[in-house]
């Protein structure tokens, strides 16, 4: 710590919207959808991948939850059972204002005697034991039942179509506006921390002088700006946890590299999971945009479903298997091209489909040889493959009245990370609004 708090900087940099990427679905859409008016028109139901033995440390708990976000949930069990948030294990983050079923961890040794959890948002349904902690990526998908609003029911063919097309031919495997925050910003801290930028991203993070933010966060905003840091922590709303912690540093003396890892590293690595997503979303719309979601080609690495699995599509596999021989095998939907999740750890593509991941890493500002391993640096992240279609399956759909008024409701699976709110937005058009974001910018 130098003693002396850094200048807040806006960031010097300009990034190209994060996406999502265009849509694939083609034909008329109806007008004025809305979801997520009320928690209970979003459902969630995570689909295990494996049931708990009964016996170990970690204690599973499938949970009911309604509006409550993510960080509320592990704050609410860390607090219950006296624990650090590591002790605390779950397969995915679920949406806020929805009510979502899922099954979490916690690491308990000592096995204590069990109470209730006083959360009125809370509900578990069982509780056993299990030899080791629930990881991310550890179930089977995810069940969405979503009551659209705004539609009347007479407009639920034209969905119904979308979505069989959608079984047909796959699901874009894009990242949602939720991937990037409140303020659509998480990719340029992003960027910012892997750049190593630190007072431009406590400028963007804390600042007046960044991307838009709601009103009610102004004040607090202004006196950071001013250095009065302790002053704009005791006025930031509630739920800005990583702000608050930086700004806490800043008020100890703190230099702009200390006040940024004074934020949990899980969240610094959301910002750099939001950065990877908008290079992601920038190759998958191009993908889309020449008419190729569904083709695997010279240069891919290509993903098997389901098991996961990835080759590259290069010279020798295309001598041994033959290019109409990995054509049709994409035509069957049993392999599909990737794209990056840029870091040392991903596959490579080669030709020129890796030179149009390297001009998307370029464009979201950050040299490729920053995050492929080349280069040292603080806060890298392991990088991946990401398969650029996803299968739906089981699609219900039906319409109605209830005390709301109209709906169309919309039900359906899709594997691990994959987003309901891209297979709404096919099949429902650009204009759907989600309302909580709606409601939590204002």
């Amino acid at each position: 710590m130098s003693g002396v708090a850094p200048p807040l900087l806006p960031p010097a940099i300009e990034l190209p919207p994060p996406g999502p990427p265009r849509r694939a679905c083609a034909g008329p859409v109806p007008q004025g959808a809305r979801i997520k008016e009320r928690a209970g028109d979003f459902l969630v139901e995570e689909l295990q991948l494996y049931e708990p033995s009964g016996e170990g440390e970690h204690l599973y708990l499938r949970i009911v939850k309604q509006d409550m976000p993510h960080h509320e949930l592990v704050s609410v069990l860390c607090r219950h059972f006296g624990v650090p948030p590591r002790a605390i294990g779950v397969a995915g983050m679920k949406d806020r204002v929805a009510v979502t079923s899922q099954t979490v961890s916690v690491h308990l040794p000592r096995k204590p005697e069990l109470r209730s959890i006083p959360d009125e948002r809370l509900q578990v349904l069982w509780a056993t034991w299990h030899v080791n902690k629930l990881r991310p990526g550890h179930l089977a998908g995810n069940r969405f039942s979503v009551r659209v609003r705004g539609i009347e029911p007479f407009a639920a063919p034209g969905v119904w179509r979308s979505i069989r097309s959608l079984e047909a031919d796959g699901v874009p495997n894009g990242f949602g506006p939720q991937r990037f925050g409140m303020r659509g910003n998480n990719h340029l801290l992003g960027a910012l921390l892997l750049l190593g930028r630190h007072q431009e991203l406590l400028g963007e993070l804390l600042g007046a002088g960044g991307s838009a933010f709601p009103a009610s966060e102004e004040e607090a905003r202004r006196s950071a700006d001013a250095g009065a840091f302790d002053e704009a922590a005791r006025l930031l709303p509630r739920g800005l946890d990583a702000e608050r912690m930086a700004l806490r540093a800043l008020s100890r003396g703190a230099d702009a590299r200390a006040a940024v890892r004074a934020v949990p590293r899980d969240i610094r690595m959301l910002w750099v999971d939001a950065w990877q997503s908008a290079v992601f979303n920038r190759v998958l719309d191009r993908r889309i945009g020449a008419g190729a979601l569904h083709r695997v080609g010279l240069g891919d690495v290509a993903v098997k479903h389901p098991n996961g699995a990835q080759f590259a599509v290069d010279d020798a596999a295309m001598a041994a298997e033959g290019e109409a021989s990995i054509a049709a095998r994409a035509a069957r939907f049993e392999i599909s091209a990737s794209g990056p999740l840029p870091g040392p750890g991903a596959v490579g593509a080669s030709g020129a489909v890796l030179e149009e991941e390297r001009e998307a890493i370029r464009a979201f500002g950050v040299d490729p040889a920053r995050v492929d391993g080349s280069q040292p640096g603080e806060d890298l992240p392991g990088g991946a493959r990401r398969s650029m279609r996803v299968r739906l399956s089981n699609p219900e759909l039906e319409s109605g009245f209830d005390e709301h008024g109209p709906y169309v409701r919309v039900a359906f699976d899709l594997p691990p990370g994959a987003f309901a709110t891209a297979v709404l937005r096919e099949a429902l058009g650009d204009g759907l609004v989600d309302a909580s974001r709606a409601a939590e910018r204002s």
